[in-house]
This record gives C-alpha cells, sequence and structure tokens, in this order.
C-alpha cells in the first residue's frame, strides 16, 4: 500500500566531480506522505513505512532486511533513558516522540534526545556493517548555490536524492542562508562518537554538519551529560522544517544538542506523524 520511490540514482564517477550532480531524483516528501490513521505498532509501522523493504517477523519480534538475518526488535525494558541511550534495542529508539516543528520545549528534559538511541544492529542491516562498504556507496553532494562547499553522503535508500531535494528548496528561499552552509562540520565519517564506542550516525554517510560555528555542540561548553542547560539556537525554523521534511531530523532538538547535526531518520518522522495523528 505504501511503496518506496528509490530517490536518487548517481554514477560512481561523482565521487570525484566538482560540478554539481546529475542524478535523476524523486524525492521523498516524509511529512506529506501518507501514514495510519491508527496504528497498534507505530514503531513497526514507521520502519515498514520508511524502509520498505524490511521485513518484520509474524509475531512482530523481530525485523530483516534480507529474510536470512533477524534482529530482535524488543529487549528488556531499559531502566532509563540514559540506559537505554548506552544499548537500546530497536524498538527503544522509538521510546522518545521525536517533535516535529519549531518546538524546543522538550530539549529541557535530561536524556531527551529522540534520534540518540541507536540499535548498531539494525543500523548495520539497514545502512552497512563495514567502513568498505559505506565508502563504496559515497557521493559528493555540493551545496552549490547556498555556499562554495559540499558533504560526501551515501547514495544508499537515495540519502544523496533526499539532501539534494533539503538543498533546492532551501536555495530558493527569500533569506539569504548561505552562512548556515559555509564551513560545514561534514558528512561521511567512519568513526566513533566521541567519549563512547558507538558509532556516529556519519559512519554510514546519513549524517550532515552544517557550520558548526552556528550549530554548537553541548560538549564544547563543558556541560555534565544529563544536565546540559540552555542551548541558544541560531538555526533558522525554515532550515529545519526542509530538512525534516525530506527525512532528517534535527540534533538541535536533543538535551544534548548536537545543533549543526542533521540526520537522516524518516522512521522517527513518520512515527512521530502516526503517532501525533499528524496528516
Amino acid at each position: 500500500m505504501f511503496s518506496a520511490v528509490r530517490a536518487c540514482v548517481a554514477p560512481a564517477l561523482l565521487l570525484a566531480a566538482v560540478s554539481a550532480p546529475a542524478w535523476a531524483c524523486t524525492p521523498v516528501d516524509f511529512m506529506s506522505r501518507p501514514v495510519p490513521e491508527a496504528s497498534d505498532a507505530p514503531a513497526l509501522d514507521a520502519l515498514r513505512l520508511a524502509y520498505p523493504d524490511l521485513q518484520v517477523s509474524t509475531d512482530g519480534t523481530a525485523v530483516s532486511a534480507d529474510g536470512e538475518t533477524w534482529v530482535t526488535f524488543r529487549g528488556p525494558p531499559p531502566a532509563s533513558p540514559e540506559a537505554a541511550l548506552a544499548n537500546p534495542s530497536p524498538a527503544d529508539q522509538f521510546m522518545q516522540v521525536y517533535p516535529l516543528g519549531d518546538d524546543l520545549s522538550g530539549r529541557t528534559q535530561p536524556y531527551f534526545d529522540p534520534g540518540r538511541f541507536r540499535n548498531q544492529r539494525l543500523f548495520g542491516m539497514l545502512w552497512f556493517a563495514s567502513e568498505g562498504a559505506a565508502r563504496q556507496s559515497l557521493v559528493r553532494v555540493p551545496f552549490g548555490g547556498l555556499a562554495d562547499a559540499a558533504v560526501m553522503v551515501t547514495s544508499h535508500r537515495g540519502v544523496d536524492c533526499q539532501l539534494g531535494a533539503v538543498l533546492d528548496r532551501l536555495r530558493a528561499s527569500e533569506q539569504d542562508l548561505s552562512r548556515y552552509f559555509r564551513q560545514p562540520g561534514g558528512g561521511f565519517n567512519w568513526r566513533r562518537i566521541s567519549g563512547t564506542d558507538r558509532l556516529s550516525a556519519h559512519s554510514y554517510g546519513i549524517a550532515v554538519d552544517i557550520n558548526a560555528e552556528l550549530g554548537g555542540y553541548w560538549r564544547w561548553t563543558g556541560a555534565e551529560a544529563g544536565n546540559v542547560g540552555p542551548y541558544e539556537n541560531r538555526i533558522p525554523a525554515e532550515i529545519v522544517a526542509a530538512f525534516e521534511t525530506y527525512g532528517f531530523i534535527w540534533g538541535g532538538k536533543w538535551h544534548h544538542f548536537d545543533g549543526m547535526h542533521f540526520e537522516y531518520r524518516p522512521e522517527l518522522i513518520l512515527h512521530s506523524r502516526i503517532v501525533q495523528g499528524t496528516r
């Protein structure tokens, strides 16, 4: 019923290209895509809508991308969001509803970090289990028209095309948004999250950091985990809305804020719409 459109096809030669990519795109608008009016399993429904190749076992206890390797969906209930952050099950990724729009009030709650919960086995299945596999999928996406810069992201599941759609929308803005895209923090980078042994979303080529100076990052403030304090947001709502429309969540909504960070997680956008009844 809810079929997906292959978002982007780009030749490997684009990895070394300096001009704008010449791919054929049909980006997916996740803010207008139909979602169920009611759901007994909103997390599983959101996953299947975001990744239509994903299979769910008949009893709803496991998911698979190939029908052979299965990942248990729900584990023991975590003692706290802090505990879930360290070792989340796929179901724990949905324990906090990502807030759509320009509401930042949730981030004042300690460990309110919808999107920072990532099950590494599920991510390996949806994206890549090795650095080599991730690198083979990379495409250079220029910020042309906004700034003389570019980032490398994966072409898997059309992430490059979804990012291209974000940039096209922002180029058409009546505001001059160029300063937010100068000196971007980057895209693909196979690495661990600072202070942890968990892979960053950048490792899979699904995350983009825009201007780091304007975005801000909680660790740079010297704050303690779980007690980060206020966040002085300088990222316009127009930029956040464009990214969310095409499936990217924003780290500025986290208690442990990462205001430069946008991450392709369409399942969280869809889950929020299902749970909140947003049509």
